[in-house]
């Protein structure tokens, strides 16, 4: 018997023995919205998988990333119904666990060992204690930069580099007439797409969103010069409509081998070193995400995790497949069929103590960007909020989205940078006080 056959065998027994869906003679079918990331792909294709076990059908929503915040913060706020589980973040899991919108996963089986999640992710997706969602994987944000490139421009990656110097090797590794850019950055709106990267980048920067009295922070010189910094050097090394870019798109750019460096999630270094997809794999270095020497870097901190909302009629099922899809015998199953540097990364210690995952390139730069994020401390002055490229209120999202396409519009020369951050001051702080914290 081959290992996936042993491995089905055993994830069978136990989720058959917890509850399976043919003890009332009937197969159910649970719905999951999720991201349109590799790594949710790779879980799709491994469902027969749990099907088999359990009789327990699955159908997938499957969503850009923008589109699936709208969709499933619309379908749970109006408690629409439409999923039994899904895919949500650190931003969203404590607010809305606090709301009682979620199934509290307090009951998950001993053999799931919850004690083995990493404790930052642990606490990103718990309320008061009580975890609200399982991390599918975690993730910081890191530098992934091609060696060749780096070995030809006469330059070598610091571990820990200044963003003074990735713009420096930006403009020295920038080779337009050979379609290499020297960087490339999220710049499509949205909280959680270039928001999540211009606000992690501005920690760095000294910026904050907010003062300690909610007092809106964007007339200040730390975002302009963040954003300055950013426009200039995207403008003179980046892509053509880098302003519309995102994570799927500075992807495929990197796999092309038209970037030279990429700070985006940690998650995408299994994609950018599997030589099935990426002509540069065997050419890629990786090395903390930068800072100014403020004493705060500009990564963050995320869980893609799965989560039960309260009004589904097939919460036992559903804790079934969160169970087998965040499990270490699905991280197993994965390495057996696809190799350790394919396996959900961020979410389990047990990972980061396995030899096999060890000898995996990108796994200890990982995990130091993972460990030196922190949500209670990311800016260089006090905030009154929790969070690294959020601010966990509920009402970041909506006021951030917006802040979000006042830049990108400034990205793509439609506004300047002054105007963009006066409409964001303005956005905010209207906001905010129709919200009450002013």
């Amino acid at each position: 018997m081959s290992f996936k056959s042993t491995l089905c065998a055993a994830t069978a027994l136990s989720l058959v023995t917890a509850g399976s869906a043919f003890a009332d003679g009937h197969s159910k079918t649970i719905t999951i919205a999720t991201v349109n990331n590799g790594d949710m792909i790779r879980m799709q294709g491994y469902t027969d998988t749990f099907t088999e076990a359990t009789g327990i059908s699955v159908e997938w929503v499957t969503l850009e990333e923008n589109v699936l915040r709208q969709r499933v913060t619309t379908d749970i706020t109006t408690k629409g119904g439409a999923f039994d589980i899904m895919t949500i973040g650190m931003y969203e899991t404590p607010i809305w666990g606090a709301n009682g919108w979620l199934v509290a996963l307090d009951d998950l089986s001993d053999e799931y060992d919850v004690g083995d999640i990493l404790p930052a992710m642990a606490g990103g997706l718990s309320h008061e204690g009580t975890l609200y969602a399982a991390p599918f994987y975690g993730e910081s944000s890191m530098i992934m930069y091609r060696s060749d490139l780096m070995e030809k421009a006469g330059l070598e990656m610091p571990d820990a580099p200044t963003w003074e110097f990735i713009g420096e090797a930006a403009a020295a590794m920038t080779d337009r007439e050979n379609e290499i850019n020297g960087i490339c950055l999220r710049g499509k709106a949205g909280w959680g797409e270039g928001g999540a990267f211009i606000t992690a980048m501005s920690n760095s920067f000294g910026a904050r969103w907010f003062d300690e009295s909610w007092n809106a922070q964007f007339d200040t010189d730390a975002w302009a010069n963040t954003l300055n910094f950013y426009k200039d050097m995207m403008d003179s090394a980046g892509p053509t409509g880098y302003a519309t870019n995102g994570f799927n798109e500075n992807l495929s750019l990197f796999q092309q081998g038209k970037c030279g460096m990429w700070i985006d999630a940690t998650v995408a270094a299994s994609f950018v070193t599997n030589p099935k997809d990426s002509t540069v794999a065997d050419s890629v270095g990786f090395a903390l995400a930068p800072d100014t020497g403020l004493g705060k870097r500009s990564n963050w901190l995320w869980a893609w995790a799965l989560a039960i909302p309260a009004g589904t009629q097939q919460q036992a099922e559903a804790k079934q497949f969160i169970e087998w899809a965040t499990s270490k015998d699905y991280i197993e199953l994965v390495a057996a069929n696809e190799g350790w540097a394919n396996v959900p990364p961020g979410a389990r210690t047990s990972l980061y103590e396995n030899p096999n995952y060890q000898s995996v390139p990108f796994a200890k730069m990982t995990l130091d960007s993972i460990l030196s994020a922190d949500p209670n401390d990311s800016t260089v002055d006090a905030t009154p909020y929790v969070g690294i490229q959020f601010a966990a209120i509920p009402e970041f999202a909506g006021i951030a989205t917006e802040v979000s396409q006042e830049f990108s519009a400034a990205y793509a020369g439609q506004q300047t940078i002054a105007v963009a951050l006066e409409k964001a001051q303005a956005i905010t702080n209207e906001a905010m006080e129709a919200a009450g914290y002013r």
